[in-house]
């Protein structure tokens, strides 16, 4: 598999080197919550959302506390443990039944029904790009036609790039290579510009809403 391997990601959880973590949610998920809570396809069915790459459950929590029926989901047994006990805490011990963290490759794994909405901000830049089609094509898979993908793109390009060399994580989510991923016949792209959220790294991130035709 290129790129980093389920025991990178669990070093850097169990040794808790995260620089990419904000401690706490970001910031444009407050902005989204509204559409969040709008998303849903059946009139009083709970939304459904996922969260690919939840690392430490942030967003997970802050999702469950709104009352969306929300799944976290990492293949890093260390992170899948701390977003678990996350969100356990956050709800007096014991996490409540419309929310879950599941240990899983996302490149591999299925919702049980089709999902409302993903908030997408750590997975598609922790993914080395050679996989970036396959889970382009999950994202497709899990969304209702009309879901939304709430995406996060992180902007790290590096000046190496110019002779064509790929570094990371965290990839650059060049917007010409993820409109080539997440093509307009199957998603409706907004009209850029395209907020920018800054990030405790340095570079920022591209807040992006798309729509699953």
């Amino acid at each position: 598999m290129a790129g980093p391997n389920p025991h990178f990601w669990q070093d850097k959880f169990t040794a808790g080197t995260m620089p990419w973590d904000r401690g706490q949610p970001s910031p444009q998920l407050a902005k989204w919550l509204g559409q969040l809570g709008a998303a849903g396809g059946s009139p009083g069915a709970p939304v459904r959302v996922a969260v690919p790459g939840c690392g430490l459950g942030h967003e997970v929590v802050v999702l469950a506390q709104a009352g969306l029926d929300v799944t976290g989901i990492d293949y890093t047994p260390a992170a899948v443990q701390r977003s678990q006990d996350a969100l356990a805490a956050a709800f007096g011990g014991t996490a409540p039944p419309h929310a879950r963290i599941v240990q899983a490759d996302v490149l591999a794994w299925s919702p049980p029904a089709p999902l409302d909405a993903v908030y997408e901000q750590t997975c598609l830049c922790a993914l080395h790009p050679d996989h970036w089609v396959a889970y382009g094509e999950q994202l497709q898979r899990w969304l209702r036609p009309g879901g939304r993908l709430l995406a996060l793109l992180m902007q790290m390009p590096r000046p190496s790039a110019a002779d064509g060399v790929i570094e990371g994580p965290p990839y650059h989510c060049d917007i010409n290579a993820v409109r080539a991923v997440l093509p307009e016949r199957h998603w409706a792209w907004p009209r850029p510009p395209y907020e920018r959220v800054p990030h405790p790294m340095g570079p920022t991130e591209l807040a992006v809403v798309l729509v699953r035709r």
